[in-house]
């Protein structure tokens, strides 16, 4: 993946500043710098609107489908988070759980638009690997793509396991599990083989649909039961409903890291703009994308968790009891599917554009573009499934994707992105300017401790796992569905 001939050109844009972050230029950035040029005979790929580019945003934000212990990703975003956020309540308790998803989500929201407003400052830039060589050379540019391509690999290890999960829920565990995550694994693949984000976004919105209804069914089941399908249906039980919670540091840090990692995948939100007619309305698209993801959030799961208390089941779309499992599951079934593909499409369109960027081949229905495309999905899609299978835990392949990789994909760079398109406000700005200056670099420290504390914390927790028999070894053929 040597330089091509048209190289990122990171200075060719006027450097600009603003006294806000919703900065957008009043002009579209030159078609010259864009990275993929509408020219005659050439795909192409700049035609998604901003509403298409807020489902997408929605659909495929990082996380996990669901989680699998006590102890534990807008759509992207939307399937994981809102599955895999109750069990975080319980860890937490109720008021600092909320806390954590109104903290977490706005500033999730700020560094999406940090990011946004970088990208198209320096519109050659198609990645946050791209934006990443801008401020610190070739060498910030490969670590971080290394960076990026873990990131999305996990999680969509993560979507593979939520979709094997929903297998198995409606088929009572009929076959192997390892067999449902291949049956996912090669869905996943042809579906994040679609070559365009503007062909996905319609898959996003049937998808989008179908979890958020799929939860909602969940929200309302577990309402109107007299107790949680988890808890001793005879007698009394204690519903482990807490205000504020007492977890240890390890429960704790990989609570919060779900948490974080439920908005954290904005990083995947900049390819998204090279494809956009009309790149600056990026922040109209994450504004209305977060706002949303953000309310189900917090909604969705105060209820689920109120409702349910430490018997939340994992995923949580079994809270509610067997039969509304299955109908939840076979409604929200192509919403995970949908959420794994575009987690894998995002990371085969990095490599993509890395691969072919500058040739020929690049913009041309040629055998080489085709073949080059299939075989980063087909590579990334096999990736996914041989994590899923090895690391059977789902709620700690979420922790481990905000602590290792989001932390300083989603908090660290855009913070240092502000600093460095942002360096008057130091000292010849207003107090205010001064202010969210210094703030940015408090995000550096946040972002460090978030990825060793975190870390620590969801590599101790599967240690735990394994030692206390919460989970079967890698390969296992167990349901993981909890229907057996």
């Amino acid at each position: 993946m040597g330089d091509k001939t048209e190289a990122i050109a990171p200075v060719a844009a006027p450097h600009r500043t603003s006294r806000s972050i919703d900065y957008k230029p009043n002009l579209e950035p030159s078609d010259s710098f864009e990275v993929f040029r509408k020219e005659e005979g050439a795909v192409d790929f700049r035609t998604v609107e901003w509403i298409h580019a807020s489902v997408i945003f929605m659909k495929g934000k990082s996380g996990s489908a669901s989680s699998v212990s006590h102890a534990t990703k807008p759509f992207a975003l939307f399937a994981t988070g809102v599955l895999s956020i109750p069990s975080a309540l319980y860890t937490l308790g109720a008021f600092p759980g909320s806390v954590n998803i109104v903290g977490w989500c706005f500033l999730n929201t700020y560094c999406a638009i940090v990011q946004g407003n970088f990208r198209n400052r320096h519109p050659g830039c198609h990645s946050i690997g791209d934006m990443a060589e801008v401020v610190g050379g070739k060498w910030l540019r490969e670590v971080v793509g290394v960076l990026f391509l873990l990131t999305w690999s996990i999680a969509s290890a993560s979507g593979v396991f939520g979709s094997s999960v929903a297998l198995n829920a409606l088929s009572d565990h009929a076959i192997c599990t390892n067999y449902f995550m291949l049956v996912s694994m090669i869905a996943i693949f042809i579906l994040a083989s679609v070559r365009k984000f503007q062909k996905i976004a319609w898959l996003t919105w049937v998808g989008f649909l179908s979890i958020f209804i799929a939860v909602f069914i969940v929200v309302i089941g577990v309402t109107v039961r007299d107790r949680p399908a988890a808890a001793p249906q005879t007698g009394d039980f204690d519903l482990g409903y807490r205000v504020i919670g007492n977890p240890d540091f390890v429960a704790g840090i990989t609570a919060v890291a779900t948490i974080f990692s439920a908005g954290a995948g904005t990083s995947a939100f900049i390819p998204v703009i090279s494809e956009m007619r009309k790149p600056k309305d990026y922040n109209k698209a994450v504004y209305l994308a977060m706002g949303i993801v953000s309310a189900s959030y917090l909604t969705f799961s105060l209820v689920v968790y109120r409702w349910c208390g430490q018997w939340v089941a994992s995923p949580s779309l079994g809270s509610a009891g067997g039969t509304i499992k299955k109908v939840s599951y076979g409604v929200g079934m192509i919403g995970l599917l949908v959420s794994a593909c575009i987690w894998v499409h995002t990371a085969a369109k990095y490599l993509f554009v890395r691969i072919l960027r500058g040739s020929k081949h690049f913009q041309a229905n040629s055998v080489v573009h085709w073949a080059t495309w299939l075989g980063c999905t087909f590579t990334l899609s096999a990736i996914a499934f041989l994590l899923a299978i090895a690391i059977p835990i789902f709620n700690y392949l979420v922790a481990l994707c905000g602590s290792l990789t989001f932390a300083p994909l989603a908090l660290g760079l855009p913070a240092y992105l502000f600093i460095y398109d942002h360096p008057e406000w130091r000292k010849n700005g207003t107090w205010w300017m001064s202010l969210v200056y210094w703030l940015n670099w408090l995000l550096i420290p946040l972002a460090a401790f978030l990825t060793i504390g975190g870390t620590y914390g969801v590599i101790q927790g599967v240690i735990n796992a394994y030692k206390n028999g919460e989970i079967g070894g890698a390969f296992s053929c167990a349901d993981n569905s909890g229907s057996s």
